[in-house]
């Protein structure tokens, strides 16, 4: 029996997904494509999955849409600017109402790359390496690189990167602000999951809505980015007691003090 493409486990509210096609780089085949929509789509709705972990078997975190089989699909180049079968696997990542970690254990290339913005948060090993080669390949993104890219690391840089092609390295990448920090390859994963647990310690419905106000006001203007906000918070306002603002208080001051100790 063949290895499953994709690798799912769930422990303690957090789920694990693994793609896993490490000889051919985790390359999003259509099979793969919808696999993730679909396991993305179904821990979406699961109520005990607090936080979720997205990483590559082998040494690439995900080179993209798999060209070798796009040679040979009907769809052409439109399928290959985004319109791929299979399902939009960046929406369903990015759609994913609890947040996401990027655990960047390689190559993240073009699509790759794209499916990595996708991530609430990215942790990299020292072998990642970040390119967007739709110059190169001769297609355009269909995905949000172009948008989102920019927004992350600035103008200037995000044009260097897609006008050339050029791979970054991990420690560029951390220094532009693309990845949150690096860690060891063997501790990869330890890191994530414990980012994880920090997260599920918090209140869970106010992580998944803190997380869409982010998302929502990212995508507008600043002033209305603010509206967005103050609705939000009028909303939730009004689930509020006394009592559990208390109790939750004191759990934060508790923490405080272990951290401060620490």
């Amino acid at each position: 029996m063949s290895e499953p493409i994709l690798l799912l486990a769930q422990r303690d509210g957090v789920a694990t997904v693994t793609l896993n096609r490490p000889q051919a780089m985790n390359a999003l085949s259509r099979a793969l494509r919808a696999e993730i929509v679909r396991t993305f789509t179904r821990l979406a709705a699961d109520p005990t999955v607090g936080a979720v972990i997205l990483t590559g078997a082998g040494r690439a975190f995900c080179a993209g849409l798999d060209l070798k089989e796009l040679s040979g699909e009907s769809g052409g180049a439109e399928e290959t600017a985004g319109q791929v079968t299979g399902g939009d696997v960046v929406a369903a990542v990015s759609g994913c109402p609890q947040p996401v970690i990027g655990a960047v254990n390689g190559f993240a290339i073009t699509g790759g790359f794209e499916l990595a913005l996708a991530c609430d948060v990215l942790i990299a090993s020292p072998t990642a390496r970040f390119a967007d080669t739709h110059a190169r390949v001769g297609i355009m993104p269909g995905w949000g690189l172009s948008q989102k890219l920019s927004r992350t690391i600035g103008i200037y840089r995000a044009k260097e990167l897609s006008l050339t092609g050029n791979y970054l390295s991990a420690e560029q990448a951390e220094a532009w602000g693309l990845v949150n920090r690096i860690v060891p390859a063997e501790g990869l994963l330890p890191a994530c999951e414990a980012l994880a647990r920090d997260m599920l310690s918090c209140v869970p419905e106010v992580v998944c809505r803190y997380k869409q106000v982010i998302d929502r006001g990212y995508a507008e203007t600043f002033a209305r980015g603010l509206t967005i906000e103050a609705e939000a918070s009028r909303e939730y306002a009004r689930t509020l007691t006394p009592e559990l603002l208390s109790a939750r208080r004191a759990g934060v001051q508790q923490r405080g003090r272990e951290q401060t100790r620490s």
